[in-house]
């Protein structure tokens, strides 16, 4: 599984848990999309989540 190139958030686990306060884990997986982005020695493909997208961490190209 890949991790954000800009702030490096990857997977991590927990737990569902029921009503019964039954627990059994989970993978909670980061929304992460394949994009082109401006770096420091050029135009790069990279898997960036989009809280880093939408929060502007990031340049995407067009």
């Amino acid at each position: 599984m890949a991790s954000c190139s800009a702030c490096g958030k990857k997977k991590t686990v927990g737990n569902n848990v029921s009503h019964a306060n039954n627990k059994s884990k989970r993978r909670v997986l980061p929304n992460l999309q394949r994009t082109k982005i401006e770096t420091a020695h050029g135009v790069k493909r990279a898997y960036v989540c989009t809280r880093c997208l939408r929060s502007g961490a990031v340049k995407k190209v067009v």
